[in-house]
């Protein structure tokens, strides 16, 4: 297949080079990155969007987005699928599904999960939402860039899905983070805590497989200083998404707002932008009950 790429930064410049090692023809553009190799360079969007079989986007929000199907809709061939993997607003994805269903084109929004090194590894989880038409055609690159890809519903369902998992995931990383700081302070060993969480009904994925307390569990970013496999800025990010969608669909999120509230203070007024999303455990380490 032709395929443009636009958005080649340190997830998308991965996904396009798997593709390519799959002897498709790629052709992207960045505003800010170099094409990696194999990747051939366009003097625009437009450009790598033009007589294109697919046109893949990985962009940083819902506004660039928009900015970008404005122009690149047009030169795409009747017929294309335009595939958007960025994590974005629903109204958003909805937006350009319908702009690209209404100049002839197959639309599917399809946000990832497992992170750089599922982009490198080709082992990305695709949350797909759009006609069963241009899912089909998609199909086929989602099983090179990754090792899993749900049809979720129509347009927008793909990243539904997204902000609902990652909703999920926030909270139940800052309860873990809680617990083994409270675990500390009572005195009782983390690793004994881990034995017991990790088999009975605390068990859940940020402490089996992702677990905040350094040399506990699997090895995860705590056992490396914290060093992002998920930044806390792209949690705050997906929260606040989980919020706006609240908001629009009426729906009683207390927890979800509560994790909002609390990364924005860790990235913002504290010490948390630039380090992993678990890093929450130091920083409830460091606090008492009193503490603001």
């Amino acid at each position: 297949m032709k395929i443009g790429f636009i958005g080649l930064g340190n997830m998308g410049a991965p996904m396009a080079v798997n593709l390519v090692k799959a002897g498709h023809e790629v052709t992207g553009f960045d505003v800010a990155n170099t094409p990696p190799e194999g990747v051939s360079e366009a003097a625009s969007a437009a450009a790598a969007a033009t007589g294109k079989d697919a046109v893949i986007t990985m962009l940083p929000n819902g506004a660039i987005l928009r900015s970008v199907a404005e122009e690149i809709i047009p030169a795409m061939s009747p017929g294309a699928v335009l595939i958007d993997c960025s994590t974005v607003d629903v109204d958003s994805a909805r937006a350009v599904a319908s702009q690209a269903e209404a100049a002839g084109l197959g639309a599917v929004d399809a946000p990832v999960s497992g992170g750089v090194g599922g982009a490198a590894g080709g082992t990305l989880t695709f949350m797909a939402g759009g006609s069963e038409d241009a899912f089909a055609k998609a199909a086929p690159l989602f099983e090179i860039m990754g090792q899993k890809a749900v049809h979720c519903g129509d347009a927008g369902a793909g990243q539904s899905a997204k902000i609902c998992n990652n909703m999920i995931l926030g909270v139940t990383m800052i309860a873990t983070c809680e617990a083994f700081a409270l675990a500390d302070k009572l005195g009782l060993d983390r690793q004994k805590m881990f034995d017991v969480v990790s088999t009975s009904s605390g068990y859940s994925w940020t402490m089996n497989a992702y677990c905040p307390a350094p040399g506990v569990g699997p090895t995860s970013p705590a056992d490396n200083g914290y060093v992002p496999g998920f930044a806390a800025d792209l949690m705050l990010k997906d929260l606040r998404l989980s919020q706006q969608a609240a908001e629009s669909a009426d729906a009683d999120t207390p927890m979800g707002a509560m994790a909002q509230a609390l990364y924005a203070r860790f990235v913002e007024e504290e010490d948390g932008k630039g380090r992993d999303f678990s890093a929450m455990l130091p920083r409830f380490e460091k606090r008492g009950r009193s503490a603001e």
